[in-house]
Protein backbone atom coordinates (compact mmCIF):
# COMPACT_ATOMS: atom_id res chain seq x y z
CA UNK A 1 0.00 0.00 0.00
CA UNK A 2 1.21 3.58 -0.72
CA UNK A 3 1.90 5.54 2.04
CA UNK A 4 0.41 9.13 2.46
CA UNK A 5 3.15 10.87 1.29
CA UNK A 6 3.71 8.44 -1.93
CA UNK A 7 0.52 9.84 -3.10
CA UNK A 8 0.93 11.86 -6.62
CA UNK A 9 -0.55 15.41 -6.05
CA UNK A 10 -2.87 15.49 -9.21
CA UNK A 11 -4.27 11.81 -7.62
CA UNK A 12 -4.87 13.29 -4.62
CA UNK A 13 -6.53 16.43 -6.16
CA UNK A 14 -8.13 14.03 -8.39
CA UNK A 15 -9.82 12.25 -5.32
CA UNK A 16 -10.73 15.83 -3.86
CA UNK A 17 -11.73 17.29 -7.11
CA UNK A 18 -14.86 14.48 -7.40
CA UNK A 19 -15.95 14.51 -3.75
CA UNK A 20 -16.28 18.48 -4.48
CA UNK A 21 -19.17 18.14 -6.54
CA UNK A 22 -22.89 17.87 -5.18
CA UNK A 23 -24.28 16.08 -8.05
CA UNK A 24 -21.53 13.41 -7.95
CA UNK A 25 -21.68 12.92 -4.30
CA UNK A 26 -25.51 12.66 -4.42
CA UNK A 27 -24.20 9.55 -7.23
CA UNK A 28 -21.96 7.74 -4.88
CA UNK A 29 -24.39 7.75 -2.48
CA UNK A 30 -27.31 6.27 -4.75
CA UNK A 31 -24.85 3.82 -6.14
CA UNK A 32 -23.26 2.80 -3.25
CA UNK A 33 -25.31 -0.41 -2.37
CA UNK A 34 -28.05 -0.10 -5.44
CA UNK A 35 -27.20 -0.94 -9.07
CA UNK A 36 -29.10 1.95 -11.15
CA UNK A 37 -29.67 2.85 -14.79
CA UNK A 38 -29.26 6.39 -15.79
CA UNK A 39 -32.98 6.61 -16.68
CA UNK A 40 -33.93 6.01 -13.10
CA UNK A 41 -31.06 8.04 -11.39
CA UNK A 42 -32.53 11.19 -13.75
CA UNK A 43 -35.90 10.81 -11.50
CA UNK A 44 -34.26 10.12 -8.58
CA UNK A 45 -31.86 13.48 -8.97
CA UNK A 46 -34.41 15.34 -10.79
CA UNK A 47 -31.93 16.11 -13.20
CA UNK A 48 -31.47 16.42 -17.14
CA UNK A 49 -29.80 12.92 -18.76
CA UNK A 50 -27.36 15.11 -20.11
CA UNK A 51 -26.29 16.43 -16.68
CA UNK A 52 -26.55 12.87 -14.80
CA UNK A 53 -24.33 11.30 -17.79
CA UNK A 54 -21.78 13.69 -18.30
CA UNK A 55 -21.09 13.33 -14.07
CA UNK A 56 -21.07 9.16 -14.77
CA UNK A 57 -18.15 9.65 -16.92
CA UNK A 58 -16.58 11.98 -14.95
CA UNK A 59 -17.06 9.22 -11.53
CA UNK A 60 -15.82 6.26 -14.55
CA UNK A 61 -12.57 7.88 -16.05
CA UNK A 62 -11.57 8.20 -12.25
CA UNK A 63 -12.59 4.64 -11.45
CA UNK A 64 -15.16 5.64 -8.97
CA UNK A 65 -18.36 4.12 -10.97
CA UNK A 66 -18.58 0.92 -13.65
CA UNK A 67 -21.31 0.88 -15.52
CA UNK A 68 -22.35 -2.79 -17.71
CA UNK A 69 -24.92 -2.82 -20.93
CA UNK A 70 -28.22 -4.33 -21.05
CA UNK A 71 -29.68 -3.42 -24.31
CA UNK A 72 -29.65 -0.36 -25.04
CA UNK A 73 -29.37 0.42 -21.28
CA UNK A 74 -26.25 1.29 -18.64
CA UNK A 75 -26.23 0.36 -15.17
CA UNK A 76 -24.14 2.08 -13.06
CA UNK A 77 -22.52 0.69 -9.56
CA UNK A 78 -19.80 2.43 -7.43
CA UNK A 79 -16.84 0.51 -6.61
CA UNK A 80 -16.07 1.41 -3.29
CA UNK A 81 -14.41 -1.56 -2.05
CA UNK A 82 -11.70 -1.56 -4.96
CA UNK A 83 -10.75 2.00 -4.24
CA UNK A 84 -7.32 3.53 -2.92
CA UNK A 85 -7.43 2.88 0.66
CA UNK A 86 -7.02 6.65 0.71
CA UNK A 87 -9.66 7.87 -1.84
CA UNK A 88 -12.19 5.64 0.26
CA UNK A 89 -11.37 7.35 3.62
CA UNK A 90 -12.13 10.84 2.19
CA UNK A 91 -15.38 9.10 0.88
CA UNK A 92 -16.36 7.76 4.36
CA UNK A 93 -15.48 11.45 5.98
CA UNK A 94 -17.60 13.09 2.55
CA UNK A 95 -20.38 10.34 3.53
CA UNK A 96 -20.75 11.01 7.03
CA UNK A 97 -20.92 14.79 6.85
CA UNK A 98 -23.49 14.93 3.98
CA UNK A 99 -25.52 12.13 6.01
CA UNK A 100 -27.77 14.93 7.12
CA UNK A 101 -27.82 16.83 3.81
CA UNK A 102 -31.96 17.75 2.77
CA UNK A 103 -31.22 16.65 -0.52
CA UNK A 104 -29.77 13.53 0.32
CA UNK A 105 -32.71 12.29 2.15
CA UNK A 106 -34.69 13.77 -0.46
CA UNK A 107 -32.58 11.37 -3.02
CA UNK A 108 -33.24 8.60 -0.73
CA UNK A 109 -37.15 9.04 -0.16
CA UNK A 110 -37.38 8.72 -3.92
CA UNK A 111 -34.95 5.57 -4.39
CA UNK A 112 -37.22 3.42 -1.49
CA UNK A 113 -40.08 4.52 -4.33
CA UNK A 114 -38.30 3.37 -7.16
CA UNK A 115 -36.90 -0.12 -5.55
CA UNK A 116 -40.64 -0.56 -4.67
CA UNK A 117 -41.90 0.05 -7.97
CA UNK A 118 -39.74 -2.60 -9.04
CA UNK A 119 -40.85 -5.07 -6.27
CA UNK A 120 -44.41 -4.06 -7.26
CA UNK A 121 -43.77 -5.06 -10.95
CA UNK A 122 -42.20 -8.03 -10.24
CA UNK A 123 -45.04 -9.38 -8.54
CA UNK A 124 -47.64 -7.36 -10.84
CA UNK A 125 -46.10 -10.02 -14.15
CA UNK A 126 -45.81 -12.89 -11.58
CA UNK A 127 -49.80 -13.75 -11.37
CA UNK A 128 -53.16 -13.75 -12.69
CA UNK A 129 -53.97 -10.32 -10.96
CA UNK A 130 -52.16 -8.78 -13.30
CA UNK A 131 -54.34 -9.24 -15.99
CA UNK A 132 -57.35 -7.98 -13.41
CA UNK A 133 -55.58 -4.97 -12.84
CA UNK A 134 -55.03 -4.02 -16.59
CA UNK A 135 -58.32 -5.01 -17.40
CA UNK A 136 -60.23 -3.31 -14.36
CA UNK A 137 -58.37 0.29 -15.49
CA UNK A 138 -59.12 -0.42 -18.92
CA UNK A 139 -62.80 -0.88 -18.39
CA UNK A 140 -63.44 0.94 -15.61
CA UNK A 141 -61.01 3.91 -15.24
CA UNK A 142 -58.99 4.58 -12.13
CA UNK A 143 -60.90 7.32 -10.17
CA UNK A 144 -63.80 4.94 -8.83
CA UNK A 145 -61.27 4.15 -6.39
CA UNK A 146 -60.48 7.70 -5.09
CA UNK A 147 -64.86 7.42 -4.81
CA UNK A 148 -64.10 4.17 -2.67
CA UNK A 149 -61.85 6.37 -0.21
CA UNK A 150 -64.02 9.50 -0.34
CA UNK A 151 -67.07 6.85 0.47
CA UNK A 152 -66.46 6.42 3.85
CA UNK A 153 -67.10 10.13 4.61
CA UNK A 154 -69.93 10.76 7.05
CA UNK A 155 -72.24 12.86 5.14
CA UNK A 156 -72.58 14.80 8.01
CA UNK A 157 -69.38 16.37 8.47
CA UNK A 158 -68.48 20.03 8.76
CA UNK A 159 -64.79 19.89 6.82
CA UNK A 160 -62.64 22.98 6.56
CA UNK A 161 -60.30 23.34 3.73
CA UNK A 162 -57.67 26.08 4.86
CA UNK A 163 -55.63 27.56 2.10
CA UNK A 164 -57.94 26.67 -0.99
CA UNK A 165 -56.49 27.75 -3.64
CA UNK A 166 -58.73 27.08 -6.61
CA UNK A 167 -60.77 24.17 -4.93
CA UNK A 168 -59.27 21.42 -6.20
CA UNK A 169 -60.21 19.02 -2.88
CA UNK A 170 -63.57 20.73 -2.20
CA UNK A 171 -64.58 19.53 -5.59
CA UNK A 172 -63.62 16.06 -5.03
CA UNK A 173 -64.95 15.89 -1.00
CA UNK A 174 -68.28 17.98 -1.25
CA UNK A 175 -70.27 15.27 -2.85
CA UNK A 176 -70.04 13.01 0.51
CA UNK A 177 -69.80 15.80 3.41
CA UNK A 178 -72.39 18.01 4.69
CA UNK A 179 -70.42 20.64 3.98
CA UNK A 180 -66.86 22.53 3.40
CA UNK A 181 -66.14 26.00 4.54
CA UNK A 182 -62.74 26.76 2.20
CA UNK A 183 -60.28 29.40 3.06
CA UNK A 184 -58.14 31.50 1.20
CA UNK A 185 -56.54 34.53 1.40
CA UNK A 186 -56.05 35.04 -2.16
CA UNK A 187 -58.99 37.15 -4.00
CA UNK A 188 -57.76 35.28 -7.61
CA UNK A 189 -57.35 31.77 -6.70
CA UNK A 190 -60.92 32.35 -4.87
CA UNK A 191 -62.65 33.52 -8.16
CA UNK A 192 -61.28 30.06 -9.59
CA UNK A 193 -62.89 28.84 -7.32
CA UNK A 194 -66.05 30.14 -7.43
CA UNK A 195 -66.09 28.81 -11.19
CA UNK A 196 -65.07 25.39 -10.47
CA UNK A 197 -67.36 25.28 -7.72
CA UNK A 198 -70.12 26.78 -8.92
CA UNK A 199 -72.66 23.26 -9.03
CA UNK A 200 -71.62 22.68 -5.41
CA UNK A 201 -74.09 24.71 -3.42
CA UNK A 202 -72.35 22.94 -0.21
CA UNK A 203 -69.19 24.56 -0.22
CA UNK A 204 -68.49 28.19 1.46
CA UNK A 205 -66.26 30.23 0.58
CA UNK A 206 -64.43 32.40 2.84
CA UNK A 207 -61.42 35.01 2.11
CA UNK A 208 -58.62 35.04 5.32
CA UNK A 209 -55.25 34.36 6.78
CA UNK A 210 -54.79 31.16 8.07
CA UNK A 211 -53.27 32.36 11.57
CA UNK A 212 -56.74 34.25 11.90
CA UNK A 213 -59.26 31.70 10.13
CA UNK A 214 -62.87 32.99 9.54
CA UNK A 215 -64.45 30.22 11.09
CA UNK A 216 -66.18 30.37 14.60
CA UNK A 217 -64.76 27.76 17.46
CA UNK A 218 -65.39 23.99 17.76
CA UNK A 219 -67.71 24.96 14.51
CA UNK A 220 -65.88 22.26 12.19
CA UNK A 221 -65.33 18.06 12.41
CA UNK A 222 -62.09 18.12 9.89
CA UNK A 223 -59.37 20.35 8.66
CA UNK A 224 -57.08 20.11 5.57
CA UNK A 225 -53.74 21.85 5.43
CA UNK A 226 -53.03 20.92 2.04
CA UNK A 227 -49.68 22.59 0.56
CA UNK A 228 -50.37 25.51 2.49
CA UNK A 229 -48.07 25.54 5.35
CA UNK A 230 -44.79 26.60 3.24
CA UNK A 231 -46.69 29.95 2.64
CA UNK A 232 -47.00 31.12 5.81
CA UNK A 233 -44.68 32.99 8.41
CA UNK A 234 -45.96 31.55 11.17
CA UNK A 235 -47.35 27.61 10.48
CA UNK A 236 -47.21 27.13 14.23
CA UNK A 237 -50.31 29.18 14.50
CA UNK A 238 -52.12 28.38 11.96
CA UNK A 239 -52.25 24.67 13.09
CA UNK A 240 -53.30 26.50 16.40
CA UNK A 241 -56.03 28.43 14.85
CA UNK A 242 -56.76 25.01 12.71
CA UNK A 243 -57.56 23.48 16.21
CA UNK A 244 -59.30 25.93 17.61
CA UNK A 245 -62.05 25.38 14.64
CA UNK A 246 -62.35 22.25 15.32
CA UNK A 247 -64.82 19.83 17.94
CA UNK A 248 -62.99 17.82 20.52
CA UNK A 249 -62.25 14.90 18.87
CA UNK A 250 -61.97 16.47 15.37
CA UNK A 251 -59.42 15.24 13.32
CA UNK A 252 -56.69 17.11 10.85
CA UNK A 253 -55.04 16.94 7.45
CA UNK A 254 -51.82 18.18 7.04
CA UNK A 255 -49.32 17.49 4.19
CA UNK A 256 -46.55 19.51 3.30
CA UNK A 257 -42.63 19.99 1.95
CA UNK A 258 -40.33 17.62 3.57
CA UNK A 259 -36.97 19.80 4.24
CA UNK A 260 -35.19 20.80 1.19
CA UNK A 261 -31.95 23.17 0.08
CA UNK A 262 -33.90 23.99 -3.26
CA UNK A 263 -33.42 27.81 -3.04
CA UNK A 264 -34.33 28.58 -6.86
CA UNK A 265 -37.45 26.25 -6.13
CA UNK A 266 -38.93 27.82 -3.17
CA UNK A 267 -38.18 30.94 -4.77
CA UNK A 268 -40.04 30.28 -7.53
CA UNK A 269 -43.05 29.19 -5.81
CA UNK A 270 -42.43 32.13 -3.61
CA UNK A 271 -42.73 30.65 -0.36
CA UNK A 272 -41.71 31.21 2.80
CA UNK A 273 -40.49 27.63 4.27
CA UNK A 274 -37.99 25.32 2.66
CA UNK A 275 -39.96 22.29 4.05
CA UNK A 276 -40.60 21.12 7.34
CA UNK A 277 -38.78 18.38 9.45
CA UNK A 278 -41.73 15.91 11.12
CA UNK A 279 -40.26 17.26 14.43
CA UNK A 280 -41.70 20.36 14.52
CA UNK A 281 -44.60 19.59 13.13
CA UNK A 282 -45.30 17.00 15.66
CA UNK A 283 -44.58 19.78 18.27
CA UNK A 284 -46.95 22.20 17.04
CA UNK A 285 -49.41 19.95 17.25
CA UNK A 286 -49.07 18.50 20.20
CA UNK A 287 -48.75 21.87 21.64
CA UNK A 288 -51.82 22.75 19.95
CA UNK A 289 -53.90 20.76 22.03
CA UNK A 290 -54.05 17.80 19.23
CA UNK A 291 -53.04 14.10 19.77
CA UNK A 292 -50.85 12.84 16.70
CA UNK A 293 -51.81 9.61 15.51
CA UNK A 294 -49.42 9.99 12.19
CA UNK A 295 -46.42 11.69 10.88
CA UNK A 296 -44.57 9.89 7.96
CA UNK A 297 -42.97 10.85 4.66
CA UNK A 298 -45.01 10.28 1.16
CA UNK A 299 -43.62 8.01 -1.36
CA UNK A 300 -43.22 10.75 -3.90
CA UNK A 301 -44.84 9.63 -7.45
CA UNK A 302 -42.84 9.33 -10.80
CA UNK A 303 -41.86 11.43 -13.19
CA UNK A 304 -42.87 14.33 -10.48
CA UNK A 305 -40.21 17.67 -10.37
CA UNK A 306 -40.86 19.44 -6.92
CA UNK A 307 -39.55 18.27 -3.46
CA UNK A 308 -40.80 14.63 -1.63
CA UNK A 309 -43.76 15.53 0.70
CA UNK A 310 -44.88 14.41 3.81
CA UNK A 311 -48.46 13.81 5.92
CA UNK A 312 -49.37 14.11 9.56
CA UNK A 313 -52.60 13.35 11.38
CA UNK A 314 -53.56 14.01 14.62
CA UNK A 315 -56.84 14.32 17.13
CA UNK A 316 -58.25 17.22 19.13
CA UNK A 317 -58.30 16.00 22.51
CA UNK A 318 -59.71 18.74 24.21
Amino acid sequence: MESQVDQKPEQVLGWLGTLADATRLRLLRLLERQELGVAELCDILQLPQSTVSRHLKVLGDLGWVRNRKEGTAHFYRTLLDELDPAARRLWLVAREQTERWATIMQDQLRLQRLLQQRTDSQSFFAGAAAEWDSLRGQLYGRRFSIAACLGLLSNSLVVADLGCGTGHIASEIAPFVHRVISVDNSAAMLKAARRRLVNLPNIDLRRGELTSIPIDDRSCDAALIVLALTYILQPAAAIAEAARILRPGGKIVIIDLLPHDRDDFRRQMNQHWPGFDLESVRGWLTDASMEVTSCRPLPPESNVKGPALFISTAVKTV
